[in-house]
């Protein structure tokens, strides 16, 4: 099991260890892991501030930490769904099949070969 990061408040502690205590990760896993518990940790810490300063400002307006909340809570699904977790982690068989990026996440970069002359 590998330690988490440091700074990480206790939901994205526990999402780690639980993790990396079920499921051998491979560099680029371990790579995805990081970002998902970075978009969860911020996600809770924004989540508190939400709750101190209240879902509308005293304009009457969203409070604008709304936004930002919501694409950490995206972010940290779409990194969990690249990291094609099981829904049961005593079940590490049942860890879905490997896909290619499409979209968006795919990657962009092409080898580009020179000639010599």
């Amino acid at each position: 099991m590998a330690k988490s990061p440091k700074g990480l408040l206790k939901p994205a502690r526990e999402f780690w260890l639980g993790i990396t205590g079920a499921l051998d990760l491979d560099v680029r896993d371990k790579a995805l892991l990081i970002l998902a518990v970075g978009f969860l940790d911020r996600w809770h810490r924004l989540d508190r501030l939400i709750k101190e300063t209240g879902l509308a400002g005293p304009d009457g307006r969203p409070n604008p930490l709304l936004k930002e909340w919501r694409e950490q809570a995206q972010s940290f699904a779409r990194t969990c769904a690249a990291l094609r977790l099981p829904l049961d982690l005593s079940d590490v068989q049942a860890r879905p099949q490997g896909r290619r990026y499409r979209g968006a996440y795919g990657p962009r970069l092409t080898i580009v070969e020179e000639e010599v002359v």
